[in-house]
């Protein structure tokens, strides 16, 4: 019935594309007005446009026509390219904060200026995302004139630029491009900073991300984490995979009688398609007596059971070459879904050290998180988000569910021309390589340019010896070529080249063919493995056919494929087996390559639960990260009230204090545990002071009199300094307190997700428990802080920030001031060791600081005594 009624009144991506195009053509009747400018009045004009927009007299949807137009008079005068009405339309889906799906060739680079120079004259800032530095650096040099002819300045982030001040600079341009990494770590590491002109970027306004899809899905599995070493005990990796290797692999056996259970087989056995392992009864057993203990599942044995899991899973789930490789005696992540190295990436919870273990390459130790956020969370922060691919409309439903982006495909400037044929399906990996060599060589003698997607490194090794052995000259382009991935995609359009891809086949870069290799057929893709997502499959096509380019491709399969494997129904099979398939023969059918789309759909949906799952925990994490941040930000403020919020922290320590104390308001004064106050500020605060200094009649002058004592003796003790130095101090260590405490508690909160599973099994939702918990948690971390700093303080030895003869000067200066301002302060270690001896001290007996005063009269004269220490 839908097909029925979009047939006839067309699709609603169709309706938005005729909507877009009525503006598109507004901007085009603009042409000639622009044309006819020289190049000052057209600076000037915008210039004009862009003040006002400034000034908020104009809205940016007031000024978008005439911006897309000057824009496109710019880019003819200066790139030498106009932009095509589509590109028009794909600049206006942009500009509302949507997804433009455009495809390979359609010049999606071009698009993104227009949106960006309009959104650049709020002159809040703009950010385009890219997926690797290279196409960071070139798509930011190759837009500069554009950009400068209208007076923006533009900066690129790339890896290799360490120094924070040159990252500030590139930040504050009117534009600036990066990859995600990048984009994030900066993000992370300025909330890590104690001054607020360390920070590097600004505000988060507009970003665009190219390969949206490869940034905010297939990279949103895994997030952005700063970790240093943890204070926890590595445990003994090396023994955990030995025992690993020692337990036998079992399975899961379906019994032919439905009456009986089923029933498992060995010591494990391994879920492929949720990339688990699961021990036996027998091997538990066996775990134990290897590891010598009686309960692996005990308590103290927790990280052995942990450690042995994921040990098990190093050797029997994560394969050499495809999740990852040895390199320079490192353990390297290979990104699933680019084929490319992740350096600096490590695999959390031990597995990484599990890998290494297996490896025998040098085991480096656990780190804790310092900081972390999801991609997910990070681009929701911008005001307002854009993306662009080639390849969207497959993950639309996660588009909109997580981003509250919809996805709007745009149609090509020229029709396309490549033809995709049907898969060819071969019983054995074995016989379906031999087919692929067979076809390349084919190609190759014919000339007509051949590029070949691989799943793996390992496949993409084995396809690279075949061809060897037919003597077929080829390129490999993989995770361990990927410094020359832009040189080598761009060559394969060349007469007869074969190259050779993992799903990299670098993204962002045209294959351009010339006449002859156009007039031999174009470029021909070959598949040898359908990827568990079709946007990738769809990404390998659209290598091929840009512009209205001829091209044909074609994926060859094999019922031993991982896809058909685990995913796969057994009708395929079914059918090969009817039909009587030969070695070497395949079959070819639409219905088979249906079942195929459909196991890509079941594995999608499986990846988009997990990535939905993990931020459901993130968005925990997110909302408690965004107060600690925000406070940060405001104590990094040299306008913050800093005097205010200690007011009210010491309140709310005296309220705790009274409440631990067992006092509460109405109850006789005489009933008041006076000892315990007295013991607590001795023991908290090095602060003494006796009863009849603290007497009080009721609850509310008892909360008053200890709260005026401690503003009363910190004030004195902080009276050598200038407001600024005292502001300074007080700003400094709330920092340093907030960030350790921070730390700690990712590592709880890490620690607390690590375990919440089990909560299903006592029939309790894990997520529910994790929030109610983690909320617990996040109050808790609060009240520590705001105790621990009034604890600080009182504590903390002033000292000036200059050099050593200085911070001497200044501290002989403060000591000599509270001497004679405030006789009997602490000022030194000695002392507070006198006055911490639990001896009692007789008032007459001479006090033991050696001043020659009688105790009563020095140290123990009557009233609260200042408690100043050397603090760390």
């Amino acid at each position: 019935m839908i097909n029925v009624f979009s047939k006839f009144f067309g699709t609603s991506n169709d309706r938005e594309v005729k909507r877009y195009r009525k503006r598109a053509d507004q901007i085009t009747a603009l042409e000639a007005k622009y044309q006819a400018m020289s190049d000052e009045e057209l600076q000037t004009t915008f210039n004009n446009l862009k003040e006002q927009v400034q000034k908020e007299e104009l809205k940016l949807d007031d000024v978008l026509n005439d911006s897309f137009a000057i824009t496109r008079e710019a880019s003819r005068r200066v790139l030498k390219m106009r932009h095509h009405d589509v590109q028009l339309i794909g600049g206006m889906v942009l500009n509302d904060g949507r997804i433009a799906e455009m495809k390979t060739g359609e010049g999606k680079t071009l698009v993104a200026s227009l949106p960006v120079v309009l959104n650049a004259m709020t002159g809040k800032g703009v950010h385009v995302v890219t997926v690797n530095d290279y196409l960071a650096s070139r798509d930011a040099s190759e837009l500069e004139p554009l950009y400068n002819f209208l007076g923006f300045q533009v900066g690129a982030i790339t890896g290799d630029l360490k120094d924070d001040t040159l990252r500030k600079e590139q930040y504050s341009a009117d534009i600036t491009y990066g990859t995600n990494n990048e984009f994030g770590f900066d993000y992370l590491r300025d909330n890590m900073h104690y001054e607020l002109e360390e920070k590097v970027q600004r505000e988060h306004n507009f970003v665009i991300v190219d390969e949206v899809d490869s940034i905010l899905i297939d990279e949103a599995r895994t997030p952005l984490i700063i970790s240093g070493p943890t204070n926890h005990k590595s445990a003994d990796y090396v023994k955990s995979n030995q025992i690993a290797l020692q337990l036998e692999k079992g399975e899961l056996i379906e019994p032919k009688d439905a009456s009986q259970k089923p029933y498992t087989t060995g010591d494990f056995t391994v879920d492929e398609k949720n990339r688990s392992v699961l021990l036996t009864e027998e091997g538990i057993e066996k775990a134990e007596k290897l590891f010598e203990v009686d309960n692996l599942y005990s308590l103290e044995n927790a990280m052995l059971s942990h450690n042995l899991d994921q040990a098990l899973k190093a050797n029997y789930i994560f394969v050499k070459d495809v999740d990852y490789v040895v390199k320079d005696n490192e353990v390297i992540i290979v990104d699933e879904f680019t084929g490319r190295l992740s350096e600096g990436r490590r695999f959390s919870e031990g597995l990484h050290q599990a890998l290494e273990a297996k490896e025998g390459v040098s085991i480096q130790e656990e780190s804790q998180t310092l900081a972390d956020i999801t991609f997910q969370n990070y681009f929701r922060m911008y005001n307002k988000l854009a993306g662009m691919t080639g390849t969207a409309q497959t993950e639309a439903t996660e588009f909109a569910e997580i981003y509250n982006l919809d996805v709007v495909s745009i149609p090509t400037n020229v029709p396309i021309q490549r033809i995709d044929k049907n898969d060819l399906i071969y019983k054995s990996e074995v016989e379906k390589f031999d087919a692929v060599a067979k076809k390349i060589k084919e190609y190759h003698e014919k000339g007509q340019p051949v590029l070949v997607g691989t799943a793996s490194i390992e496949k993409s090794e084995h396809l690279h010896s075949l061809l060897s052995k037919l003597k077929i000259p080829h390129t490999v382009l993989n995770a361990k070529q990927h410094e020359k991935e832009g040189k080598i995609i761009a060559d394969a359009g060349q007469k007869g080249a074969v190259t050779i891809a993992t799903n990299m086949a670098g993204r962002g870069v045209d294959i351009k063919l010339n006449e002859e290799t156009l007039a031999l057929g174009g470029l021909a893709i070959i598949g040898t493995e359908r990827h568990e997502s079709r946007r990738i499959d769809n990404q390998l096509r659209g290598r091929s056919g840009r512009q209205g380019d001829v091209g044909e491709s074609q994926f060859y399969l094999s019922l031993e494929d991982n896809l058909l494997r685990i995913f796969g129904s057994d009708k395929i099979k079914g059918i090969m087996e009817r039909i009587g398939i030969e070695e070497g023969e395949h079959i070819e059918s639409k219905m088979v390559t249906r079942a195929v789309e459909n196991a890509q759909k079941k594995v999608e949906a499986m990846h988009f639960e997990s990535r939905k799952h993990l931020l459901e925990y993130d968005d925990v994490a997110n909302e408690q990260r965004k107060v600690i941040y925000s406070f940060r930000n405001d104590l990094l403020n040299p306008d913050y009230d800093i005097n205010s919020k200690l007011d009210e922290n010491r309140a709310e320590y005296i309220q705790n204090l009274l409440m631990h104390a067992e006092i509460i308001d109405g109850m006789p004064s005489e009933d008041f545990n006076y000892e315990y106050i007295i013991s607590k500020f001795k023991e908290e605060l090095n602060l003494l002071v006796e009863k009849e200094d603290i007497l009080a009649e009721d609850y509310s002058s008892l909360e008053e009199k200890l709260i005026s004592i401690i503003k009363e003796v910190y004030e004195r003790k902080m009276s050598v300094a200038a407001p600024e130095q005292k502001s300074e101090i007080e700003r400094i260590l709330y920092l340093q307190i907030l960030d350790k405490a921070w730390r700690e508690h990712l590592y709880s909160m890490d620690t607390l997700k690590t375990g919440i599973g089990l909560r299903g099994y006592n029939q309790k939702d894990p997520l529910v428990e994790y929030k109610k918990e983690s909320y617990n948690m996040f109050i808790e971390l609060i009240g520590n802080i705001k105790n621990e700093i009034i604890k600080v303080l009182f504590t903390v030895q002033l000292q000036s920030r200059d050099d050593a003869q200085k911070e001497q000067e200044a501290l002989e200066r403060m000591k000599a001031q509270m001497e004679e301002a405030n006789e009997g302060a602490i000022t030194n270690i000695e002392e507070q060791q006198i006055l911490s001896n639990e001896k009692k001290i007789a008032r007459n007996e001479p006090c033991p600081c050696g001043s020659g005063k009688k105790y009563k009269h020095c140290h123990g004269k009557s009233g609260p005594k200042r408690g100043l220490v050397a603090g760390n």
